[in-house]
């Protein structure tokens, strides 16, 4: 850098930027090229002081003078507590221009689940899935952002920003290759941990290009600054002293020569030695006492600045700091030209009301919260939660600075404490509503409410940390408090929180120790509904007296309620697994709906009994070849979750299950894009969950059945299908998908090992349904030549267990087996009775299959061909290349 650069203090963070500021140049330059340019992001990183900020405005300015519409926002260090914060600053300019009519139309679909986060909608009741809420945020900024181009979206001090914030700029980052958009993000290396971190990194990781690290200036741009700051005579050893001093950070560097201004010092060798207690009063100790020195008015004035963040406006502060306006204005005035204060930058983009001020830098912000005595500080937070209430701002809004308030069993800020979590969940920010719950439990809470709060938190927590919400619900359920139809609720959510931490036998042993102390009703009913539903899921064993007493209870059942219609649905899935008449499965089913329908209470989105019973149910209609109501209830899953914006783990499973219909009714396209939608769903939630596993195997099985062998393998090597397996039960059947693969691709012998691990885990189960789990006719395909013998009795013990299940898919894949293992006219004859059950079978993929090896074993042009167009038509495109090479080599056939 040369040393010509202008003085003013404005541009000084600029010096030795020319790097950072000619890659802002290119990207702009790629940006404003051409309206179908991919977006890009670039990553700024420096410690406080470097000029991150500076380089911000100077990335807006050189934006503005290409004729492009800058959005920018900013975090701060006293603002990390509120949910969306950050991107509803950087959504003003857009925001402000709107009708409400025009924002509807603009947001569409995301309009309503978009808009609380937005602060442009006011929030419905309940919980809102705070994925689908990230979702909605990423959708609706991309609508925004074309109708702007070229657009620039800035955003400061990122290491601050609040991680409702985050979420949404890691997920937009990495959806930016269609949209012409240039984002900007600066932060401080270090300062986050947990989710902001990994948020963060994850923004970085989209940038695609290294993170640009800002370095201090070097000696001889310290010499430049100064002299073009104090004079061009200053000497060569003052310069270098200020660089020392300084250590090359240019805002400590413009603060130092700023103070060298006011105090009349020569830039001179025989004044250097001022420099250093020049210093310590810009930042800490130092700012504390420059502020003291300007009284105790001033100092009031500035800790209600810093107490309030932002909107910093004279008449809210005499408020806040009981100050007369008079004085208040005398105040912001001293600390304007103590350079303590400013007003905001217009060219900064800054979206301000008329007198606002905001700190001269973060650090000053910083130094002077944090200045402010422990009891006045959180005195001046629970005046500033008063005064946000009684000019009629939300709970949620106040909640920043009732978190800050000493606890001191006040039963009122438990209660504010209590509506603000709620209006976070409405809104999808569910760690900002475990923040207040508990700092509500440190007030602490009166003994009749503490319960309750508890529960409350667990509630909060169930979708993010289950480990959390078991430590919650335990101990509000080891109080007084919960009764009645709140205590079982809360036991069947702990319940649900053990599953979902892996800890099945414990649910299942809550919801039992819970169930024996009540009297036989409808609430014990229930609670031992949801003890089967527990043990039924559990994938290695099942105890036969456990199915015994299942169908003793259920016997007595008729439908007339959502536990007798539970326990009807537990028995059906049961009895399915183990093989038992499908006839009775579907008779069990069906009574427990009502009209054909989903009782009122019973639904997908209803609390009480959760989604498993009803994926239970679904899969009962699956495996008995009643697809159709298969395919209607998860559909309805699928909608149902949609409409209300849960886009976690519900609508991975819904899209997980649903594929699964697609699946067994032949249409393999449909089910392989609806579970690669589950899978990618299941990715946001986590792996290792149940409904991860479901949603991989299931694609597995759906491309082995396409043919396509080797995208079934890469995606079992990229998303980890093999051992350990979960402890709950995954369908389609694990070890049988696992075990088909390996069969698939050369490695028999490994196949034949899982195949057989899942006839062990048949065998401790007391039951076996072919078709839900096929691992005896893969294996008994897959022993053929090596044990005939062994395959044979496989064969003929999967013939027979059809039989027993009774359905035509069942019956018909036993009979291709059989006909497989033998020769001649009977293998004809078997391959002839497959086709006439499968013909009959919901089935079309099963059915392909049959007419192919029928028209092969048959040499038959015309069953060839029908099986040909039975495989184009269900996407099966491994069978339609193998009827294509048999019908052109024609070696054969009649």
């Amino acid at each position: 850098m040369t040393e010509g650069r202008p003085p003013a203090a404005a541009t000084a963070s600029l010096w030795e930027r020319d790097a950072e500021i000619a890659t802002v140049t290119r990207a702009l330059d790629v940006l404003c090229a051409d309206r179908s340019s991919a977006g890009s992001l670039l990553v700024f990183r420096g410690e406080a002081g470097l000029g991150k900020t500076a380089l911000m405005n100077e990335t807006r300015r050189i934006a503005e003078r290409r004729g492009c519409a800058v959005w920018s926002a900013r975090g701060g260090e006293t603002l990390k507590s509120v949910p969306f914060n950050v991107v509803r600053q950087l959504l003003q300019p857009a925001l402000v221009t709107l009708l409400p009519e025009e924002a509807r139309e603009y947001l569409g679909d995301w309009y309503d689940i978009a808009g609380p986060a937005l602060g442009i909608v006011d929030p419905g009741e309940g919980s809102v899935d705070p994925q689908y809420v990230c979702d909605g945020l990423v959708a609706a900024v991309r609508r925004l952002a074309r109708r702007e181009w070229p657009l620039v979206l800035l955003v400061d001090d990122a290491h601050w920003a609040d991680q409702e914030t985050l979420r949404w700029l890691a997920a937009f980052a990495e959806r930016l290759d269609d949209l012409s958009v240039l984002v900007v993000v600066a932060r401080r290396p270090g300062e986050v941990s947990g989710d902001s971190a990994r948020h963060l990194d994850a923004v970085a990781a989209a940038a695609g290009r290294p993170v640009n690290n800002l370095s201090a200036l070097t000696p001889e741009a310290t010499a430049g600054l100064t002299r073009a700051t104090v004079g061009r005579h200053s000497d060569d050893p003052f310069c270098r002293e200020v660089w020392a001093v300084t250590g090359g950070n240019p805002y400590d560097t413009v603060e130092l020569l700023a103070k060298v201004q006011d105090s009349e010092v020569q830039p001179v060798e025989a004044r250097a030695s001022e420099l250093r207690a020049l210093n310590r009063a810009a930042r800490g100790g130092g700012l504390v006492d420059r502020l003291k020195g300007l009284g105790i008015e001033a100092t009031r004035f500035a800790w209600a600045a810093a107490i309030l963040g932002t909107g910093i406006s004279v008449d809210l502060v005499a408020r806040l700091s009981s100050m007369d306006t008079d004085i208040a204005e005398r105040c912001a005035e001293l600390l304007v030209n103590a350079r303590i204060l400013t007003e905001p930058d217009p060219a900064a983009g800054a979206e301000t009301e008329e007198g606002e001020l905001e700190f001269v830098h973060p650090l000053i912000a910083s130094a002077v919260y944090n200045s402010i005595p422990p009891g006045v500080c959180t005195a001046m937070h629970g005046v500033a939660a008063q005064i946000l209430t009684e000019t009629g701002h939300g709970a949620a809004e106040a909640s920043r600075h009732l978190l800050k308030v000493h606890p001191d069993d006040d039963e009122e800020l438990v209660g504010q404490l209590r509506e603000a979590a709620r209006e976070h969940l409405a809104v999808g920010a569910p760690d900002a509503a475990r923040r207040c719950l508990e700092r509500a439990l440190e007030e602490p809470p009166r003994p009749e409410v503490h319960a309750h709060v508890l529960y409350e938190l667990g509630h909060a927590t169930l979708l993010t940390a289950p480990a959390v919400t078991i430590e919650h619900l335990q101990r509000a359920l080891a109080m007084p408090g919960l009764d009645g139809g709140q205590r079982v609720d809360a036991v069947v959510r702990l319940s649900q929180a053990l599953l979902h931490n892996d800890q099945l036998e414990e649910a299942v042993r809550t919801v039992e120790a819970e169930a024996a102390r009540h009297e036989a009703g409808p609430v014990r009913l229930r609670l031992q509904a949801v003890q089967f539903m527990w043990e039924g899921i559990h994938g290695e064993t099942v105890s036969q007296e456990r199915s015994r007493r299942l169908a003793e209870l259920a016997g007595t059942c008729t439908g007339r309620d959502n536990s007798e219609r539970a326990l009807l649905i537990l028995r059906g899935f049961d009895a399915m697994t183990h093989g038992e008449n499908a006839e009775e499965v579907l008779q069990l089913c069906d009574r427990a709906l009502v009209n054909g329908r989903l009782a009122p209470g019973l639904g997908w989105i209803d609390g009480e009994w959760g989604i498993e019973l009803l994926m239970m149910l679904g899969s009962a209609y699956t495996y008995a070849d009643r697809l159709d109501r298969a395919e209607s209830l998860f559909a309805e899953a699928l909608r149902t979750y949609t409409g209300a914006g849960w886009r976690g783990g519900h609508l991975s499973l819904a899209n997980a299950f649903l594929g699964l219909a697609y699946r067994r009714q032949g249409r393999l396209k449909d089910a392989e894009s609806t579970l690669r939608e589950a899978l990618a769903l299941a990715e946001r939630v986590g792996r290792g969950l149940p409904l991860y596993w479901s949603a991989t195997c299931g694609l597995v099985d759906t491309l082995l059945a396409r043919g396509q062998v080797g995208e079934a393998w890469s995606i079992a090597e990229q998303y980890g299908f093999a051992p350990p397996y979960p402890s709950t039960i995954v369908l389609p059947d694990i070890r049988s998908v696992r075990g088909r693969l390996l069969l698939a691709v050369g490695r028999a012998e490994e196949g034949i090992n899982e195949l057989e691990a899942a006839e062990k885990t048949a065998a401790s189960r007391g039951g076996h349904n072919p078709v839900l789990a096929p691992w005896s006719i893969d294996l008994a395909r897959a022993l053929a030549t090596q044990d005939p013998a062994r395959a044979a009795q496989l064969a003929a013990d999967a013939r027979r267990q059809a039989e027993r299940f009774g359905t035509d898919t069942a019956i018909g894949e036993a009979l291709r087996c059989a006909a497989v293992l033998e020769t001649g006219q009977r293998s004809v004859r078997l391959a002839a009775q497959a086709v006439a059950y499968l013909e009959a079978s919901p089935c079309q993929y099963e059915h392909a299959a049959a007419r192919v090896e029928y028209g092969i074993a048959t040499r038959s042009v015309a069953e060839l061909n029908r099986g040909l167009a039975l495989a184009r038509s269900c996407g099966a495109d491994g069978l339609v290349a193998q009827a294509r090479e048999v019908l052109e080599t024609g070696r054969g056939l009649r």
